[in-house]
Parts: structure tokens; C-alpha cells; sequence
């Protein structure tokens, strides 16, 4: 009986030992196919019901490559998740490659937070700056919160990409994109 019930205390079961050794680096792929699963929700179920009638008949549909982008994704979040752990990893120190949570501090979370707030001001200024200049803006702004200092290059090479992306979307591909601020009328 003693060795029945030293079984039950003995260590911790495979569910709470599963969840002790879960990386960061899993956790951020388990979100991530989370976040890929309900995308391709909204992609296979909820897109293609808005659809008019005449374009339900098209080989291509606007929900083709978020479809394509929901199970790609999804797939790559599952290969990290469900990855083959290296025997006898359960107490040494994780190597250089892998996230460790135990020295979070040490990256640079104020730039990937700067990043993202980025981004943010730019998805909000895209129609009242216009696309040349909120794009020009973002470019050269992310680029200097990524550390690069060389304003001669990075203005000229930013300004060249942003018209470049702006007169393949207008002019070949024939989407509007308001190129000026909303007070210039175009």
C-alpha cells in the first residue's frame, strides 16, 4: 500500500510536467495557431458569404490568400508547437537559440513595443497623411528605432520604395490609394 501511494505523490503527473517545460518559444506558437484558427475561420466561413453572386462563380476568390495565408500559418505554428524536445533538456539552462523566459529583460522589448506602436500610428494615418507620406514616415521611423543612423540613405531609399509600391498599386494593379494628405484633395 506505502508503494501504491508514493506513486501517486511521486512526481509531478505528465500534464503539470508538460506545462513546467513548455518553452516560451511554444507558447507564442500556440497563440499564434490560435490567432491562425480563427482567421481561417473568418476566411473559409465568414468572407465568402458577402460575396456577390456573379463573383461566386470566379476560380479566385478575394478569401483565396487569407485561406492560403490561415493554413500556412497554421501549419508552421503546429511544426514549432509539436516539435521534438531534446532528451535530457528538463534542467540545464535553454542554449543561444532558444527564447528564455528566465532573461525576458535582456531583449530589446522596448523596440519590438515601439515597433508596434509603429505600426499602429501608421494603419491610423494611412487616409489622413496619404499613403506616400505615412509610408515614407513609417519606413524611416522604424528604421531608426532599429537602430540605423544614416539619414542620407535611409530618406532617399525610403521615398523610392513608397513611390515605387504606390505606382504598382495605382497604376498596374488599378487599386486607389490617396497618394497626398486628405487637405490636397487627391
Amino acid at each position: 500500500m506505502t508503494g501504491h501511494s508514493a506513486h501517486w505523490r511521486g512526481g509531478p503527473t505528465t500534464k503539470t510536467k508538460l506545462v513546467d517545460t513548455m518553452a516560451l518559444d511554444r507558447w507564442i506558437a500556440l497563440i499564434f495557431v490560435t490567432f491562425c484558427c480563427v482567421y481561417g475561420y473568418a476566411a473559409f466561413f465568414t468572407m465568402d458569404q458577402l460575396l456577390p453572386p456573379f463573383m461566386q462563380r470566379n476560380p479566385v476568390w478575394p478569401s483565396t490568400f487569407p485561406k492560403i495565408l490561415a493554413v500556412s500559418g497554421a501549419i508552421v505554428g503546429l511544426i514549432v508547437l509539436l516539435g521534438v524536445e531534446k532528451s535530457g533538456t528538463d534542467d540545464k539552462e535553454p542554449n543561444a537559440t532558444d527564447i528564455n523566459y528566465r532573461r525576458l529583460s535582456e531583449y530589446k522589448i522596448g523596440q519590438a513595443l515601439m515597433l508596434l506602436a509603429l505600426m499602429v500610428a501608421y494603419a491610423l494615418m494611412l487616409r489622413p497623411a496619404g499613403f506616400l507620406v505615412s509610408t515614407t514616415v513609417f519606413l524611416v521611423a522604424g528604421n531608426a528605432i532599429l537602430g540605423e543612423r544614416k539619414f542620407h540613405i535611409m530618406i532617399p531609399v525610403a521615398v523610392i520604395a513608397t513611390v515605387f509600391v504606390w505606382y504598382l498599386v495605382q497604376e498596374v494593379l488599378g487599386i486607389f490609394l490617396r497618394p497626398y494628405p486628405f487637405f490636397m484633395g487627391a
